[in-house]
């Protein structure tokens, strides 16, 4: 997790974009791993960051790759993230996002309802795309309102990454859940990079995979939401 991790942070230090705690060593014994990122003092974004962190993002999806995925698995969270590469990104979507973590849920014990209804989603899955074929984006891969911070002189800093090659729209759609980015780093985003029609039908999609797996990792209500979630999606096929 910990090797992953630093090369999550490696690859978006190398594009030059937008600022990450940059890695000094991982390693791991019998009894314990560890990971130590250089220091940087934080603290919550405020006024032009949030503008400076929407201009950076949209400067880091536009390092582009020739397939989605990646070189290597990761995790998102400690849920393992399979990034194999392929080209096309339904596709990837559906067998490595969706498909992996309602399989996972299943093997958790969540089947019925919720497991009939995303099998269901799984097949429709082209009706969110029409023409769309996005290229593939370097992802931060978790971009919640957590992973984001400040330093002192007001660069913004991102971090815990989950990196992979894939639509960057997965991206905007997490700054939109578990408490979201304000709206100036929404507009300097699309005014630095105007999103495609269609992302506001595709974000729950995208935002499902992050529901799902803190079902897997957490339970309790995210079943629920889930499946709320899984049935506006059909109701618009």
């Amino acid at each position: 997790m910990f090797a992953a991790e630093a090369a999550g942070l490696e690859e978006i230090w190398g594009s030059q974009t937008v600022r990450v705690p940059r890695p000094v060593c991982h390693g791991a014994s019998r009894e314990t791993s560890w990971i130590v990122l250089e220091h940087l003092d934080l603290k919550p974004p405020i006024g032009e960051a949030w503008r400076a962190l929407g201009r950076n993002l949209a400067r880091l999806h536009q390092v582009t790759a020739t397939r989605h995925g990646w070189r290597r698995d990761n995790t998102i969270g400690a849920t393992p993230q399979v990034n194999t590469p392929n080209e096309d990104w339904i596709a990837f979507w559906r067998e490595r996002r969706l498909g992996f973590q309602l399989a996972l849920a299943r093997s958790n014990g969540y089947r019925g309802r919720l497991a009939e209804r995303g099998a269901r989603l799984m097949e429709k899955l082209t009706v969110f795309f029409g023409d769309y074929r996005p290229v593939p984006s370097l992802l931060h891969g978790d971009l919640w309102s957590g992973n984001a911070a400040m330093t002192a002189a007001g660069e913004p800093v991102i971090y815990d990454p989950a990196v992979y090659y894939g639509d960057r729209e997965t991206d905007l759609a997490m700054t939109e859940l578990f408490g979201g980015f304000p709206r100036p780093f929404h507009d300097a985003y699309r005014a630095e990079y105007p999103l495609a029609a269609g992302y506001e039908r595709r974000k729950p999609l995208y935002n499902l995979y992050h529901v799902l797996n803190h079902l897997n990792l957490f339970g309790g209500g995210y079943g629920a939401q889930a499946e709320r979630m899984i049935d506006h999606l059909l109701a618009q096929t």
